[in-house]
């Protein structure tokens, strides 16, 4: 029986996970240890984490999406490669185990930090495209919704760093963009774990209510103040992700 004084730390942790997630992403690093803490079964709390994400990801790409930083017409070609990907990844894991991406990925990660850092500048301005949007929602959707199946943690970071490098989006847009990917790959993994009946409806729901709700606020901190809110916290999640990453990796 699900003790009914959870709700409130469970909505208190989706408010915060959803202000921060929306501006710089790295939001499960909040919910999911607080996840695991209130639910013993491993399997449900990942199942439960996935649920609550998806109000977060949809509440801040609907409220970009408002603030005109984001096209949800011209993403939903990409949004559909991206869940198409994370089924494929979803399903391969189950085959052959994760464990070099385990380790690959705080490397991916800390290049990224690395890079963000060196580069004030990086994402003030948007630049010429390297590709076509097709292309890259070919390529793109099937490699990081497939990752995100596979593995998944980190997998914002590399959409916005996608969107920025390869499109040429301002950060902005590209946060904004990543929401709407995210939203994709999230409602395949919350989907999947649903069928299997490893979601608790009641925890997700409350820390999706404080996900909806933090992430309208985060997304609108970030249309009034761009990539000057954004790049700070976006290089600490990102290095908070790979010290977590490198821990689990090596420490454990």
């Amino acid at each position: 029986m699900f003790e009914l004084w959870k709700i409130p730390v469970l909505f208190v942790t989706g408010l915060v996970a959803g202000f921060v997630d929306s501006i710089a992403g790295g939001g499960g690093l909040i919910t999911l240890p607080v996840m695991l803490t209130l639910i013993p079964d491993p399997q449900l709390a990942f199942g439960t984490n996935k649920m609550q994400a998806c109000f977060g990801s949809a509440s801040a790409a609907w409220h970009y999406a408002q603030g005109d930083a984001l096209n949800l017409r011209e993403s939903v070609r990409g949004c559909m490669i991206t869940f198409f990907g994370a089924v494929l990844g979803t399903f391969v894991v189950q085959s052959v185990g994760s464990d070099f991406l385990r380790i690959a990925a705080p490397m991916m990660l800390l290049a990224v930090a690395i890079y963000t850092i060196s580069r004030p500048q990086l994402g003030e301005h948007a630049h010429r495209p390297k590709m076509s949007r097709r292309q890259f929602d070919l390529l793109f959707g099937l490699l990081l919704g497939f990752y995100d199946g596979f593995v998944g943690p980190g997998t914002g970071t590399f959409w916005t760093m996608a969107f920025v490098l390869v499109l040429g989006f301002q950060l902005t847009s590209a946060i904004a963009h990543t929401k709407a990917y995210n939203f994709a790959s999230n409602i395949c993994s919350f989907a999947l774990f649903a069928w299997a009946g490893r979601v608790d409806w009641v925890a997700g729901a409350s820390m999706g209510l404080g996900q909806l709700i933090g992430a309208r606020f985060g997304s609108r901190l970030v249309l009034k103040s761009g990539a000057k809110i954004i790049r700070p916290l976006f290089i600490a999640v990102v290095l908070g992700l790979t010290g977590k990453l490198l821990y689990d990796a090596f420490m454990k």
